[in-house]
């Protein structure tokens, strides 16, 4: 493989310059190195089509890049005039490059920038060109608005409806849809022609079930511009008349069209009648282009890819149904712009030498050929004594340093136009060989083989080849020696090693390589394997013994009918051979031995037939663990690897399922077995992943269905070379077991995972909050205590392993905290009373909380002046911070101890009591530490105490004017409605409303809140003749006192009216 990728690479260069000699000139290889050295015209390397259309909302890139050596400076002309993009400041050209810039974001109009560009590319040596760009920018002309009729058409009739479209640059995609955008269905019959118009074969009457509208979609802007839709009214008749066909697009019988060579041709053909005809294309004296012929559109549009001077001539395309037929003929005219038969190439010359450029060009009308040199005309040029112009060639004789130049061929007719540049120049340089030095090239012996050595110069140098020093040119017998350099064997021998030189040689000197070449021993497999029959369950064993060359590495690999072969549990491979272990029907087939080497390689295949053992036989066999895995050997040893192969034991009957492959290790844990990998049971060979710095040695268990067989014998030891960690310990955690240290721990690095001798951990933490510096210890343990750090800060946490062989890579950061403490009081509490039923709680967390808040205690009891209530407890999560108390009693108040907790402990008690209640049934206002009971102020009890005296005389004055027997007044007014604000009207406590009966402000109230009625039992009723009294019309009472009725009448008497202070007033007046 080496020495054919040496052939590919060196034969390539030198099969070029190869062909460029022949025809007299020297082509510049692709050597960065060469083509810095040289002097070189320019050549343009990339710029934009000619036909430039541009998006008007970006910014305009016109492309002009070019090579040569010095590199060239650029310019350009617009409209045929010098553009001065220096003058212009939104026009700018990019670095080392031509392309202009022209930059619209602050403002501008792209179309100003509209017209005919060109580039040029100058140095020392000559001056290139690029085509000339038409530049022009995207349009998206709005539809003109327009009023459409009501399209009447007979049933059965042909129809058209245009389009239209506006002129977009480029022209718009056209489709058809209907006015809610649902796509027209089209067929032979309904179709949209090339022109956009949408073509009715026949009207039918469920076309008048849509409207339809034409859509234009302009590419640049992507927007879709609808025409206004077309209805239709389809009058009916009786019968619909079947029609012959008639042309609707082309118009009658005959047309022509001219196309232009290499685009694509369409012709198309679309025809009315009843029933929608049926369309076929033909050609006139032939069969249509073959392969490059497509019918679409329904077969009415005849598509011809790349249409050449060939496909002139008449088609026809033949409309028919069952009433007849038309034909429609058309004459396809081909033109051609000019392209190239022979494009002017660059020539490279040595001085004194003699070339050519030609420049032909074909089309129709024939093109006209001009020559450029450096942009101008050549006969506006200075006289050239070695130059002469022949029509399409200019020839140069005795070419001379200081001629380099570029040419340009302008080849054009009325169809179009095509440029070309190629540069002369005229170099001396000495020969260099292009090939790397001292190759080594290797063949087998027996094999044709090829040395090369491309180079190059100016003159062309010639090339001769040497062995081992020897004077004599090798050329003739079994060398080949090739004008390109190369130097062919016809049979390598052993003889033909050695040492071969190239020498390149031209007037201005000489250079030389050297390659060797060394003949090796062709691969052999002298015994291959042979076809064998076997029974399943045995152990086949498949010969394949190689013969190769000891200096080349060998291969070996096997296939399975013609595939890889993978080599399982079951199976293994050996220098010699392929060895099966309990072979089943399943193994069955073609095995192919594969020895290869980096030259060449050698095969053998043969078949394996294995016989089934009958099924009877097979149920009568007991089913055992298997047997215990034997013969272990490590192979393929590597830094982190090594192969693990084993013969598997008996199945005794019992497919093996699985094999477990254990490791030891004699520096951490010696003697204890641990799990390393699991492989399936088809397999008894495996790659293990091995860790530095471990002794390992290894042993396999099989299981099957019954259960696990005993480990094998262990393995011989190996022992891998240390290395500095590759991960750092996980786990990594900081928390206070006191208040005042931190303690970090992690999860150490067992011992495939330290990779080395002398494993330690470099801590390193510091505080977050600050960013102070970074405090660090070394230890070997899985722990390390910080002490005198602050009550539950944050605290940067690093852990990076370490062992004699160097660092684990920079750890991640984690984050811990200090100790805890008990926390301070909560920042407040506030009491709020909204009823008589409930007290609201709210307060803030702790201002230190000094650690986790693991919640809030709240211990309260009620008191009502000494007498306290038993001491309730409620606690809450760390982010309840409110609480709603159902009272017992209306009177008492409360008493609340808080506190946060931590996972020390409850913190600092925060104490507040519930205000005394002024007014039963007006809320008290929110309580706060700050706040003061007005119930002890001087100032209330004086007023309260004032109206107790006022009440005590009102009471004496009621009781002597009723010992005088004074009348009652009645109230005036006694029949007027109940108000509808009074409250004892709402919760219905009282069967009429007679304000008499309302309790005094200040009247006791009991723990439920009713009013206490007094202890006498006297009314006016009491005093009554009867069950009514008698009053005169001033309400005055006329009756007689009686006397008293009996107490248990009254009490039954619900309209009866106890005596009351209120109504003692009322008699005063």
């Amino acid at each position: 493989m080496v020495m054919q990728r040496h052939q590919l690479t060196c034969a390539g260069i030198a099969f070029v310059l190869y062909l460029h000699h022949l025809v007299g000139t020297i082509e510049v290889p692709l050597d960065s190195n060469i083509q810095s050295e040289l002097p070189q015209p320019p050549t343009i390397t990339k710029q934009s089509v000619k036909d430039y259309i541009v998006d008007p909302r970006d910014d305009i890139f016109i492309e002009c890049e070019a090579k040569g050596n010095p590199v060239p400076t650029f310019s350009w002309t617009r409209n045929g005039k010098f553009f001065n993009v220096a003058k212009d400041p939104k026009v700018s050209m990019r670095r080392r490059s031509g392309t202009l810039v022209i930059d619209f974001h602050s403002g501008g109009r792209p179309e100003d920038y509209e017209g005919e560009y060109q580039c040029f590319a100058r140095n020392d040596y000559g001056t290139a060109l690029s085509s000339k760009i038409h530049l022009q920018v995207s349009k998206s002309p709005l539809w003109p608005k327009e009023k459409v009729d009501v399209i009447e058409v007979d049933e059965g009739a042909p129809l058209s409806l245009q389009c239209n479209p506006p002129p977009g640059l480029p022209s718009p995609v056209i489709f058809w849809m209907s006015s809610s955008m649902e796509p027209i269905h089209q067929d032979k019959r309904v179709s949209q022609g090339q022109n956009g118009d949408l073509y009715f074969s026949n009207v039918m009457l469920q076309d008048a079930q849509t409207d339809y509208s034409c859509n234009a979609r302009f590419h640049f802007t992507h927007t879709i511009q609808q025409k206004n839709p077309y209805t239709l009214k389809v009058k009916t008749t009786r019968g619909i008349t079947e029609t012959t066909p008639s042309f609707m697009y082309p118009y009658g019988t005959s047309s022509s069209q001219m196309v232009l060579r290499g685009v694509d041709l369409l012709l198309e053909c679309i025809a009315s009648g009843v029933p929608a005809p049926d369309i076929m294309w033909y050609k006139k004296g032939g069969e249509l282009p073959a392969g490059k012929t497509k019918l679409e559109n329904f077969n009415k549009a005849l598509r011809i890819s790349n249409v050449s001077e060939e496909d002139s001539g008449e088609y026809f395309c033949l409309a028919s149904n069952k009433m007849g037929s038309i034909r429609h003929t058309i004459l396809v005219r081909v033109k051609a712009a000019p392209y190239w038969l022979d494009e002017p190439q660059n020539l490279i010359l040595a001085p004194g030498e003699d070339g050519r450029l030609v420049c032909r060009a074909n089309g129709n009308p024939k093109p006209v050929i001009q020559w450029l040199v450096n942009g101008e005309p050549i006969e506006a040029s200075p006289p050239n004594p070695s130059r002469e112009v022949a029509g399409d060639t200019i020839v140069f004789r005795d070419t001379q340093i200081g001629s380099s130049a570029v040419y340009q061929c302008n080849a054009s007719n009325e169809h179009g136009y095509l440029l070309a540049n190629a540069f002369v120049s005229v170099l001396d340089v000495p020969p260099r060989i292009l090939a790397p030095r001292n190759q080594l090239i290797k063949v087998i012996q027996n094999n044709r083989t090829r040395l090369d050595c491309p180079f190059f110069g100016s003159p062309i140098p010639t090339l001769r080849w040497f062995k081992n020093g020897q004077g004599n040119t090798l050329d003739g017998g079994n060398y080949k020696a090739h004008e390109n350099g190369s130097l062919e064997m016809n049979m390598a021998r052993k003889e033909d090693q050695g040492i071969y030189t190239c020498v390149a040689t031209n007037i201005l000197g000489k250079a030389e390589a050297q390659v060797r070449l060394e003949v090796k021993d062709p691969t052999r497999i002298v015994r291959g394997p042979e076809d064998q029959v076997v029974k399943r369950g045995s152990m086949p064993r498949l010969h394949c013994r190689v013969k190769h060359d000891p200096t080349l590495k060998l291969t070996v690999t096997w296939l399975k009918d013609e595939a890889p072969l993978y080599i399982g549990n079951r199976m293994k491979k050996e220098d010699d051979g392929l060895t099966i272990f309990g072979v089943a029907e399943k193994d069955q087939g073609d095995y192919t031995c594969v020895a290869s080497t980096e030259l060449d390689k050698d095969l053998a295949k043969a078949y394996l037939t294995v016989l089934a053992i009958p099924a009877n036989r097979s149920r009568e066999l007991p089913k055992e663990r298997p047997d215990r895995p034997r013969d272990l050997e490590l192979t393929d040893l590597a830094e982190r690897s090594v192969r693990l192969t084993w013969i598997p034991g008996d199945d005794n009957n019992s497919p093996i399922t699985d094999y477990i492959v254990q490791f030891e290790e004699d520096r951490f844990q010696p003697g204890m077995w641990h799990n390393h990998s699991r492989y399936p049971g088809s397999v008894n060979s495996a790659v293990l992943s091995l860790s530095p710095y471990v002794n390992y040695q290894f042993r396999v268990i099989a299981v099957n269905d019954v259960g696990s067989s005993l480990p094998s014998a262990p393995s011989e030891r190996y022992q891998t070379n240390g290395a500095r960690p590759e991960i750092n310990p996980t786990g990594v955690q900081g928390a206070g077991t006191q208040k005042n240290n931190m303690e970090i721990t992690w999860t150490p690095l067992n011992a495939t995972q330290a990779y080395g001798p002398n494993l330690r951990y470099i801590v390193r933490w510091r505080r977050r909050d600050i960013r102070g510096s970074w405090y660090n210890e070394t230890v070997k343990t899985a722990r390390h205590v910080v002490w005198n750090t602050p009550i539950y800060v944050p605290y940067e946490i690093k852990v990076q392993a370490e062992n004699d062989f160097g660092r684990a890579p920079e750890p991640d950061t984690f984050i811990g905290y200090s100790g805890e403490d008990l926390p301070s009081s909560p920042r407040y509490l506030r009491i709020r009373q909204p009823n008589l039923e409930s007290i609201n709680l709210e307060w803030d967390h702790p201002e230190h909380p000094n650690g986790v808040l693991t919640g809030y205690s709240l211990r309260y009891q009620a008191f009502n002046g000494s007498k306290t209530g038993r001491t309730l407890v409620e606690n809450f999560s760390p982010n309840q911070t409110r609480f709603t108390l159902q009272r017992t009693d209306p009177i008492s108040r409360y008493r609340f101890f808080l506190r946060a907790r931590t996972q020390v402990g409850e913190g600092e008690t925060l104490v507040e009591e519930s205000p005394a209640l002024l007014n039963e049934v007006t809320p008290t206002p929110a309580y706060t530490k700050n706040q003061v009971d007005i119930a002890t102020q001087g100032w209330f009890i004086g007023l309260m105490c004032a109206i107790a005296l006022l009440v005590l005389i009102l009471l004496i004055v009621c009781f002597i004017k009723r010992s005088r027997g004074g009348k009652y007044p009645v109230r005036d007014n006694k029949d007027e409605h109940l108000n509808p604000e009074d409250k004892n009207v709402e919760d219905g406590s009282f069967d009429y409303s007679d304000e008499d009966n309302k309790p005094l402000p200040n009247s006791q109230t009991s723990l439920d809140g009713t009013i206490k009625q007094q202890e006498s039992d006297d009314s006016l009723v009491d005093y009554g003749e009867g069950g009514e009294g008698q009053f005169n019309e001033d309400g005055s009472f006329i009756g007689q006192y009686t006397v008293k009725k009996d107490k248990e009448e009254t009490e039954g008497n619900e309209s009866s009216e106890a005596t009351s202070p209120v109504n003692a007033i009322y008699s005063l007046a």
